[in-house]
């Protein structure tokens, strides 16, 4: 009944005047549903992550438990919250343990995978709530702009998100390019046979440079 009256009340209220009631509630199914309850440094961090901030935690401080708050008051408005992680292990881990918290709440949980199914992703994408990683958000959404007809779409406007590890997806793995490349039809083998000619005179350390741990060439000035 909480919860519910709660919810009725997100949809004419601001979601930062819930948040103690919603907060307490969050902290309350979460010790029920998985034996686990926010510690007070938790609570602060949470409310951080809803402003916008982002919050610093030591290994074992319990990230992972910090972002049910924020998540599940962003979820209240409808409009889908993304739960951006490094990879696919890491998504699926969060997505069943931390699901059984927000099912607790009344919300469902999605699931984004590299693997997934066109319907399967659109099915996760409006849900309240959004597991997925990093390069796979950005594929997505690369693919809805280069989309045929409205039926391949999966993603939805997004709202809000909350990103774990930000300094390596923002700042080490935005340094790589994602790009979507398509299948033209008709190759040009002349250019082809003009770009292995170029290849065949580049010499090491004068045109590019190896990076053997990156598996990676670099082109020189």
């Amino acid at each position: 009944q909480k919860i519910l009256k709660i919810k009725n009340r997100a949809k004419s209220e601001s979601l930062t005047s819930l948040i103690p009631e919603w907060f307490a509630l969050t902290q309350e199914v979460s010790e029920r549903a998985i034996g686990l309850k926010h510690f007070d440094t938790q609570l602060l961090a949470g409310a951080l992550l809803h402003e916008g901030k982002i919050v610093e935690m030591k290994t074992g401080e319990g990230k992972t438990l910090v972002s049910t708050l924020p998540v599940a008051l962003n979820a209240l408005s409808g409009k889908g919250v993304h739960v951006i992680t490094v990879n696919d292990y890491l998504a699926e881990r969060d997505q069943k343990w931390m699901g059984k918290v927000y099912n607790g709440l009344g919300l469902d949980v999605g699931l984004v995978k590299s693997n997934s199914q066109t319907f399967e992703k659109q099915k996760s994408y409006n849900s309240d709530i959004t597991y997925v990683t990093n390069s796979e958000v950005v594929f997505d959404y690369l693919r809805d702009s280069s989309a045929y007809s409205r039926k391949e779409i999966v993603q939805r406007p997004f709202n809000f998100c909350l990103i774990d590890e930000i300094d390596s997806v923002l700042i080490d793995e935005a340094r790589t390019p994602l790009i979507l490349s398509a299948f033209k039809g008709t190759e040009n083998i002349n250019k082809l046979y003009l770009a292995k000619a170029v290849a065949n005179i580049l010499k090491e350390n004068i045109h590019f440079q190896l990076d053997e741990k990156r598996k990676d060439i670099n082109l020189t000035e």
